[in-house]
């Protein structure tokens, strides 16, 4: 793993997030440098959707801790301004809106972010340019928010908002849950396609799956709301080849 030059795009320090009263995430500190892809993984259990949601603002979490995005704390923004800054939180399981269709939902979303109404001929453009690239069928943008998705088609849905988006760092949590081989190959292929020199990524993922097709410059190991174990690209094929359970040690040690 080589150094990274680059002052941090996004950090966090001493993050705790405690849920109805229980602590979950138990201290975390990260640095992600633009141009960065780092995984996320673990096993269920350990926190790391707890720590992904309250990176993005989660109202039911008490979080406690500096979370920064180019230099700003955003600990204390609404998850609508963190948004605007340029996190993006990409759901294990996204919810359905009957009533919205996708294109008036994705209008909102860019609008938003942007801080001005998007003309339909520009939002229609960049829409479809998103279309292609993840062979999405153009009736797709008529139908209703997730309503009667597949899983597959729910996070194209999602990878299609990070194009359209350009957000600094996106947060995905397990993406590739549920995704057939082809669907985790085209899904993959807009991760990368959306993630650059200027952006960073947060892939949260239980397996080395996904890691074949979006290639982590940093691996870290989240066990027990701790990241015990940081590495390379190699560290998620050890992970794949023994598991965790050669970790439980150095989790159930920590502060």
């Amino acid at each position: 793993m080589t150094a990274n030059p680059k002052p941090p795009l996004f950090s966090c320090r001493g993050v705790r997030v405690s849920v109805e009263g229980k602590e979950i995430v138990k201290g975390v500190d990260l640095d992600i440098r633009a141009g960065e892809k780092h995984a996320l993984m673990g096993p269920n259990g350990s926190g790391k959707s707890t720590l992904a949601a309250a990176l993005m603002g989660h109202p039911a979490y008490e979080v406690s801790g500096e979370i920064l995005l180019n230099g700003e704390n955003l600990a204390d923004l609404a998850p609508d301004e963190r948004a605007r800054r340029g996190l993006f939180l990409g759901f294990q399981y996204p919810v359905a809106v009957p009533g919205v269709t996708v294109a008036s939902f994705l209008r909102a979303a860019l609008s938003a972010r942007l801080g001005r109404e998007v003309p339909v001929r520009e939002f229609r453009q960049q829409m479809q340019a998103a279309f292609e690239a993840l062979a999405v069928p153009r009736e797709f943008a008529g139908r209703y928010l997730n309503d009667g998705f597949s899983g597959g088609e729910k996070k194209r849905l999602e990878i299609m908002q990070m194009l359209l988006l350009e957000p600094a760092l996106p947060l995905l949590d397990e993406t590739d849950s549920g995704l057939d081989i082809d669907a985790l190959k085209v899904v993959s292929a807009g991760i990368n396609r959306a993630t650059g020199s200027e952006s960073g990524i947060l892939l949260v993922t239980h397996y080395q799956r996904i890691l074949e097709y979006v290639k982590p410059d940093v691996v870290h190991v989240f066990m027990d709301g701790r990241i015990v174990r940081t590495g390379g690209a190699d560290l998620a094929h050890e992970l794949e080849e023994r598991g965790y359970d050669w970790l439980v040690d150095t989790a159930t040690a920590g502060g």
